[in-house]
């Protein structure tokens, strides 16, 4: 996949000087687009936003590649859609920053083909919280998402019944204790949601390695669109 360095908003992109902290409401991001992207330019895309942990934060947008979708797509793993993998500040946390990446989701959709229709989120840990919290906030964006050993902070997952979920866990995770997912998962279940959930027995806060190692995963996300919002093939 191709790897681009991207920053939104783009407006401000003048800002942001490489190895110095990021100014608030700022963030930088990769962009991988797939090898065959300008193959057919009436072709529209499915997006990925894949949220990292918080040992990733700060001003090096290598170290997003440490783990998940686009570590894999650093070591040469092609997928079958648009990945956009942004950076938190070292000062901040991703439940904060959801107003932003909203904005970066309505950046790559105008800038790039993206099937609006087909557009996805996953993270891992403090990526895992904001997973939940941007399906909370703006169900009507995503046609699926897959927490990893998330959780939700002073919100229910309600607004997100129709959302497709699918969420990871380790049983023995000490940093984020599996019961954060089990009341997620528990509360949408009693509202009828369309919702799977992998525990993981033995596994720590590690959950993601198997998690993104899964071709399942993708083919699962791939599967769901929303049927409100308009779509190119």
């Amino acid at each position: 996949m191709r790897k681009l360095r991207r920053v939104t908003p783009l407006a401000r992109r003048h800002e942001v000087v490489e190895g110095e902290p990021v100014p608030a409401d700022v963030l930088p991001y990769l962009l991988h687009l797939p090898e065959d992207y300008d193959a057919d330019p009436a072709r529209a895309w499915p997006l990925v936003l894949f949220l990292h942990g918080a040992g990733e934060r700060g001003s090096d947008l290598e170290a997003i590649t440490r783990h998940g979708i686009p570590g894999l797509a650093e070591e040469g793993r092609e997928f079958p859609f648009v990945v956009a993998s942004p950076q938190c500040p070292a000062s901040s946390q991703w439940v904060p920053e959801v107003t932003t990446l909203a904005g970066l989701l309505d950046e790559v959709e105008a800038e790039y083909r993206i099937d609006p229709s087909r557009i996805h989120v996953t993270g891992l840990s403090m990526g895992g919280y904001a997973t939940w919290s941007l399906a909370v906030r703006y169900p009507e964006r995503f046609a699926a998402v897959a927490p990893v050993c998330g959780g939700l902070w002073m919100q229910r997952p309600d607004p997100m019944r129709d959302v497709p979920v699918w969420a990871f866990h380790g049983e023995e995770d000490e940093a984020v204790p599996i019961g954060r997912s089990e009341e997620i998962v528990a509360r949408l279940e009693e509202l009828g949601a369309d919702v799977r959930f992998t525990r993981y027995p033995g596994v720590g806060h590690d959950s993601w390695t198997r998690t993104y190692d899964n071709p399942a995963l993708y083919d699962w996300l791939l599967s769901h669109r929303r049927t409100d919002r308009t779509g190119r093939n």
